[in-house]
């Protein structure tokens, strides 16, 4: 990216309100990861906050079908000229805006440098700058999934109690750790079965990653199986919105009060811009700036 974009913005990108970024990843695929997201960002609806929830899964996009969402339009369109940002955006419940992305011809990392002035420009003019940004990132650890989590203040990583899973979210600690300079993961755990089963699988994660990595690890909640959440995602809704006072629902909202609480970093002061900006530049200098 051109360095004079920085400079040209700054004033404009100071004036606005930092906004918190939650990057929602997972080693394997199955364990949840866009029902999280999803949820998380509802329940950040519930509580007050205006949120964003943007579809970063580049190749297999469905954060619209599990909310019954019929997009026109979406990032593709905006990057190609063919729509404007605002006519991408659907409503959610909660008044979440839902950003969807395009499925299998849609690279961001890749986008040449006057497309992404123009992205960072699309979501620089929001009138109504979001203060969460909630990303679905693609499961797995390739380098476009890294990028939306190193340009992001709170990685969340979804896994639940079987072998791959527990081995995958290890490996994507462990590359996002070495190779792109994260160290602080939340973690979330996913389809216990019996109270306390989360907290063991957590320690069991730590054990490891304490012995072989210099990261740290939050467990930032635990969602129990629950036949209410499998019920909503057949009624394409969010299980938040649909059955807030069930296990899961309410496992869910915990979550998001937690993640509500975290800090905003301080250097965010572009607004959602400037995670466009961080995502957008050389993988270098955006590996420079992690803390």
């Amino acid at each position: 990216m051109p360095n004079n974009i920085q400079g040209t913005n700054l004033k404009r990108f100071m004036k606005r309100k930092p906004a918190k970024v939650v990057a929602v990843c997972s080693g394997k695929g199955g364990v949840g990861k866009t029902n999280l997201a999803t949820n998380l960002a509802v329940a950040l609806g519930r509580l007050g906050r205006n949120t964003c929830l943007l579809d970063a899964d580049l190749s297999l996009a469905n954060v619209d079908v599990l909310l019954g969402l019929q997009p026109v339009f979406n990032l593709s369109h905006v990057v190609n000229g063919d729509a404007d940002l605002a006519s991408t955006i659907l409503k959610g419940p909660e008044n979440v805006r839902v950003v969807p992305a395009s499925s299998g011809n849609f690279c961001m990392t890749d986008l040449p440098a006057a497309a992404q002035v123009g992205l960072i420009q699309a979501f620089s003019e929001l009138a109504d700058q979001p203060e969460v940004l909630v990303v679905d990132t693609a499961a797995g650890i390739s380098p476009k999934v890294a990028r939306f989590v190193q340009a992001a203040q709170h990685p969340v990583v979804v896994g639940c109690d079987e072998p791959a899973a527990l081995t995958d979210a290890y490996a994507l600690i462990k590359v996002f750790s070495q190779h792109y300079g994260i160290s602080r993961f939340h973690v979330v755990t996913n389809q216990s079965r019996r109270v306390g089963d989360g907290k063991r699988l957590f320690q069991k994660l730590s054990r490891v990653t304490d012995s072989y990595l210099d990261v740290v690890l939050r467990h930032a909640g635990d969602i129990p199986r629950d036949d209410y959440l499998i019920k909503a995602v057949q009624e394409q809704r969010a299980v938040v919105d649909a059955y807030p006072r069930s296990d899961a629902g309410e496992a869910f909202q915990a979550i998001a009060a937690g993640i509500d609480a975290l800090p905003t970093a301080r250097e965010a002061s572009g607004g959602i811009e400037f995670f466009f900006e961080r995502l957008l530049m050389p993988a270098s200098a955006a590996r420079g700036k992690v803390a």
